[in-house]
């Protein structure tokens, strides 16, 4: 097998087209796997790093944010659902009750958390980035919580006690700081962004197809 292909998949757990890309990725992972191998790291971005900690009504911050109607933040939101279950992603409709995209938080200390379970290692860190996704956009649960972070990082069988001790402190705070500030000042400044190898660069939840076809030509070009 050829040496493994690098990604480097900048996200946010607040980006539902981040949770879209990331199953869109894995299918087209499982595609390959008998012919490439893939190192796969996730680094943090921050949609709205000045977030208050109680969060913002979802519908309001995407009209305020992107200037469109309700209607059309609804529209958008139907449309994400549905590009979501074709990749096997569930997101909660907002109008049930606790709907998982009724509010949107800040995520920084989710990205500290992140950042140490890829400490203790690649698919500690994958499990813990795709429970956070499930906790937020199917379950409703509010990735600013502590408590939320602590017992999902549990959930995928990471120690909670280490898990609460990070958040209580401002671990780990500098070194995500650092890898935002470098993924912006290579120019990225909206995602998912998914970097092969340090230099390709294939943005957005893109379908299966798009990912195999990429992973496939960059591996055989080596």
């Amino acid at each position: 097998m050829p040496p493994a292909l690098k990604i480097d998949f900048v996200s946010d757990i607040s980006c539902p087209w981040c949770a879209i890309g990331l199953n869109s990725l894995d299918l087209a992972l499982a595609r390959v796997a008998d012919d490439i191998g893939v190192e796969l790291h996730f680094q943090p971005f921050e949609l709205n790093p000045k977030m208050a900690p109680e969060g913002q009504e979802i519908t309001a911050h995407i009209t305020e944010k992107y200037g469109i109607t309700p209607a059309q933040a609804d529209a958008n939101r139907e449309n994400i659902r549905l590009r979501g279950e074709a990749v096997g992603f569930t997101f909660s409709k907002a109008d049930q009750p606790g709907g998982g995209r009724s509010r949107i938080y800040n995520t920084f200390d989710a990205h500290r958390l992140l950042h140490w379970a890829g400490l203790q290692g690649a698919a500690q860190q994958k499990a813990l980035k795709q429970a956070l996704f499930q906790a937020y956009f199917t379950d409703g649960h509010s990735p600013a919580s502590h408590n939320v972070l602590a017992r999902v990082a549990g959930e995928v069988g990471l120690d909670v006690e280490q898990a609460r001790e990070v958040l209580a402190s401002d671990a780990y705070a500098d070194a995500v700081r650092e890898r935002e500030s470098f993924y912006t000042q290579q120019g990225i400044h909206s995602v998912p962004a998914v970097i092969i190898n340090d230099r390709h660069l294939i943005s957005g939840g893109q379908p299966v197809e798009v990912f195999e076809q990429a992973l496939r030509q960059i591996a055989a070009a080596g």
